[in-house]
């Protein structure tokens, strides 16, 4: 029987525990994260483990509430730090395979020196030891950062920010992680939704110009872009419930802004259309630029309508989505690389199903431009666990050049989740390990060390031009 999570974690192979060995103190570059900007610069230390591991952790949250436990302990404020946080402790023995298992533990060893499991039995020890640690400094969000050898931190901002954070990070040299924006414009893209005109109006404070048409709408998000570009940003990111792919000329989608600007309801047909041809014209900008265009495609949101009223977005209550893409998919790309230009792209599937639709879809767009310049975006989300991490690196490995892949990313609010990339480099090191030991891939050690380092950090430096 093999010790719990000892320091052979997940590498059942001497190849994989050398290849790990190779990567593991590799920095860390998170191209893509929910990291609050303002709580980076103003680095507050945190008062104990409850508020640094629960707040605002949607992923625990829905983990509590399939254990029964009320929402008096997960999001009100009726209950104490500690009674959340025995909570969670009487939930974990229950999240049997549940990566949730894995990263707790992760950060307990990694953060606290904590090896005990955590359960109602330990629940007091760990609670009391850790809070020590917490008052005795070193958990501040840039602390953490740089206990955690983050390199490059992409957060991500909405297009009308002003990015006031950003600049106020950028001035202070005693911080020695690079703080970049990710241009993220889903509000832009959105037309149909109930707070766009709203939105619309923010743009236009921020960028002194008048929304009247869509040529307007575009000249707008091109002055930001140009912003974003002069603050380091590197990468864009889209979330797409699924897909669209519909034309239409100018004066249709000038229509579609007036017909939205007097409240009026649009169709399925006319929203498709807009964000069709304000995501053509994007990409162009990104391509001119050199920058990365995420598209993450399939989340469900706000499936819950009573819990949605009572906490809002980005609480627990998302899923997968089933829509087709295969289609959609080429038509858009193809678009962008015969009418326009084809960024750099990172194509985020949410769905497992679609794996090797993204997969397949990669190839008929590489150039010489940058290796892997057609990326299949890292394990996501639903996906982000053993089983998901091993599918999405064998589909690489199977439809494509897994030695160009750029790697693993957060995708995180929490300032503790940078153990995330150890389980990932863990998962990498003993899958190429299977393939040594199998005699499925010659043991090129000199070689494989290089990879795993690449995929690890310097791949995705290279790729977003950020060295």
């Amino acid at each position: 029987m093999k010790p719990f999570m000892d320091e052979h974690f997940l590498l059942t192979t001497d190849t994989a525990k050398e290849l790990f060995a190779a990567c593991k103190d590799e920095p860390i570059f998170d191209w893509h994260c929910h990291l609050s900007p303002k709580e980076i610069y103003e680095n507050k230390q945190p008062r104990d483990l409850a508020e640094l591991w629960l707040g605002g952790d949607h992923y625990k949250w829905r983990a509590m509430r399939s254990c029964g436990i009320s929402e008096d302990y997960i999001t009100s404020e009726k209950n104490t730090p500690y009674h959340k946080f025995r909570a969670w402790a009487q939930a974990m023995p229950q999240l049997i395979g549940n990566p949730l298992y894995h990263w707790t533990h992760l950060e307990l060893q990694r953060y606290f020196g904590i090896t005990k499991p955590l359960s109602p039995a330990t629940c007091d020890e760990i609670w009391e030891q850790a809070n020590a640690a917490i008052n005795a400094g070193g958990f501040t969000p840039r602390e953490l950062i740089e206990k955690s050898n983050v390199k490059i931190v992409c957060t991500t901002d909405d297009a009308a920010d002003t990015l006031e954070w950003h600049e106020k990070i950028a001035a202070d040299r005693s911080f020695a992680c690079r703080v970049l924006p990710a241009f993220r414009p889903d509000k832009a893209l959105a037309v149909e939704s109930e707070g766009f005109a709203y939105w619309l109006t923010q743009l236009e404070n921020v960028s002194g110009r008048s929304v009247n048409s869509f040529s307007d709408l575009c000249g707008a998000l091109a002055d930001r872009i140009g912003f974003f570009a002069a603050h380091g940003c590197r990468a864009a990111d889209h979330g797409l419930l699924y897909v669209p792919f519909r034309r239409a000329n100018q004066a249709e989608l000038d229509a579609v802004i007036q017909k939205k600007q007097s409240g009026k309801h649009l169709t399925t047909e006319e929203a498709d259309a807009f964000k069709t041809e304000l995501l053509l014209f994007l990409a162009d900008e990104y391509s001119a630029r050199g920058w990365g265009m995420e598209l993450h495609i399939g989340p469900m949101r706000n499936n819950n309508t009573t819990m949605f009223c009572n906490l809002g977005p980005d609480t627990g209550f998302d899923s997968i989505g089933d829509r087709q893409i295969a289609e959609p998919l080429s038509r858009l790309l193809d678009a962008m690389n015969t009418e326009w230009r084809l960024p750099r792209t990172v194509l985020f599937c949410l769905n497992p199903k679609d794996n090797y639709v993204i997969g397949s879809m990669l190839g008929n767009f590489q150039s010489d431009e940058v290796p892997g310049k057609m990326q299949m975006g890292s394990a996501w989300w639903f996906n982000d666990n053993y089983d998901g991490m091993r599918a999405q690196l064998q589909t690489v490995m199977n439809l494509g050049a897994l030695g160009t892949f750029i790697g693993m990313i957060t995708d995180s609010r929490s300032f503790l989740s940078y153990p995330r990339h150890e389980y990932f480099r863990r998962i990498l090191c003993e899958l190429l390990g299977d393939l040594v030991e199998e005699g499925k891939y010659p043991a090129d050690m000199a070689f494989l060390t290089e990879t795993v380092r690449n995929i690890s950090y310097h791949n995705a430096v290279r790729y977003f031009g950020v060295g």
